[in-house]
């Protein structure tokens, strides 16, 4: 096990993508950070602290409730009833590695009168089995699909590490 990321780039890495998503959506009547369950909620949470502390943007934080072992045949949720018309939502995980969490993460938002979605991660594993790219990336990690990462941005010292 290396640690690709300490607590310190991993902060740098978060503020860094606040301010690209501020750059890209100034205009915007309001962002909502849609954090996937588990560390895509914590990472959610960051951001969204972030972004308040360097834009007057209207912020919202919603989590994707789904089950990551099994997103084929998992209902797939919002934590809460939220007002999303004309609003940029910004899919949030920890890891994009097939996309395939992700793609069933964008069906609760599917019939709504969003503005746009963008997609965050802080890792990118580049291993697309779907024709998604984030937009927004904190690191870009080329590893075999037999190598794991292990996100930790929940407690006070966040980290990232190859196993």
């Amino acid at each position: 096990m290396s640690e690709v990321l300490n607590h310190k780039q991993v902060g740098q890495k978060i503020t860094r993508m606040a301010f690209e998503i501020y750059e890209r959506n100034v205009n915007s009547a309001g962002v909502v950070f849609a954090g996937i369950t588990g560390m895509g909620m914590s990472m959610a949470k960051l951001l969204a602290e972030e972004l308040r502390q360097i834009s007057p943007l209207q912020v919202e934080v919603v989590e994707v409730l789904l089950d990551k072992n099994s997103v084929s045949r998992s209902e797939v949720e919002l934590s809460q009833e939220i007002q999303l018309t004309d609003k940029t939502i910004i899919l949030v995980d920890d890891v994009l590695n097939t996309g395939r969490t992700l793609v069933y993460a964008m069906k609760p938002f599917l019939d709504q009168e969003i503005l746009k979605m963008e997609i965050a991660v802080l890792v990118n594993r580049s291993h697309g089995l779907f024709p998604l790219r984030p937009d927004y990336t904190g690191y870009e990690l080329s590893t075999t699909l037999n190598e794991h990462i292990r996100v930790d941005v929940s407690g006070n010292h966040h980290s990232v590490q190859l196993h």
